[in-house]
């Protein structure tokens, strides 16, 4: 019987505003390249996995100035990669630059059917929980944004010091929540991160596929609302 069921952060419950394809979308046509929407979700995504991987292997805001920018700037080159596009060496850095400068004016907001579906949840008397590779810093967002009455705690890497998919980082969340394991659900949109973290611990995974970046995906339920949850709880 499920008891808990936690979330993951970014691209689950909450994005960007504007959003990072909107950046991406409209710097690439500055430099005289139109990209379809579809292309630029999918090389972010893509670009996403490869950020989260490195993180794991470092936290990526620890590195030089030098190491962290080869890191992001596979964003514009992912984004080509998917688009098929070739374009100048230098173009992906330009492309970097014209969207950090505006990334700065970001601000996050919840998917339309986070409240919605919290609220169904909480209604069923299920334990919530939030649970994240993010600083507490990055998510004092939800309090803005009305999260916080719908959920029992939070939990992020920085005060257990352990990355997703480390276990530490999910039995803290179940410490948390006071259930075992077999009780709890974790929905997240990074397979190797949020599917295969739960499950090293036991926790069934529900990977959220907003952009069906995972049409592979079969060993796990693959949602792409949150509106879909109810038929696995």
């Amino acid at each position: 019987m499920v008891k808990a069921v936690l979330f993951d952060w970014f691209n689950t419950l909450a994005r960007f505003e504007p959003s990072r394809q909107e950046l991406y979308g409209q710097a690439f046509q500055q430099f005289g390249i139109e990209l379809s929407p579809k292309d630029v979700i999918r090389g972010i995504l893509t670009a996403d996995r490869y950020y989260f991987e490195e993180h794991t292997k470092s936290p990526v805001d620890k590195r030089s100035p030098q190491e962290q920018m080869e890191v992001y700037v596979h964003y514009p080159k992912a984004i080509l990669a998917e688009a098929g596009v070739n374009a100048p060496q230098e173009l992906p850095l330009k492309i970097l630059q014209t969207v950090a400068d505006k990334f700065k004016k970001s601000t996050f907001t919840l998917f339309d059917d986070v409240l919605p579906t919290l609220e169904t949840l909480k209604q069923q008397e299920l334990i919530l929980g939030l649970l994240t590779n993010a600083t507490r810093d990055m998510i004092s967002a939800h309090h803005r944004l009305g999260l916080e009455p719908h959920l029992n705690f939070v939990v992020t890497s920085e005060e257990v010091g352990a990355n997703k998919p480390s276990p530490i980082i999910f039995q803290a969340a179940l410490d948390r929540a006071g259930v075992d394991a077999a009780e709890a659900v974790y929905v997240g949109d990074q397979y190797e991160l949020d599917v295969v973290g739960a499950r090293g611990v036991g926790i069934t995974p529900i990977l959220i596929d907003r952009y069906d970046v995972y049409p592979e995906v079969n060993d796990c339920p693959r949602i792409h609302s949150l509106t879909e949850l109810d038929k696995y709880l």
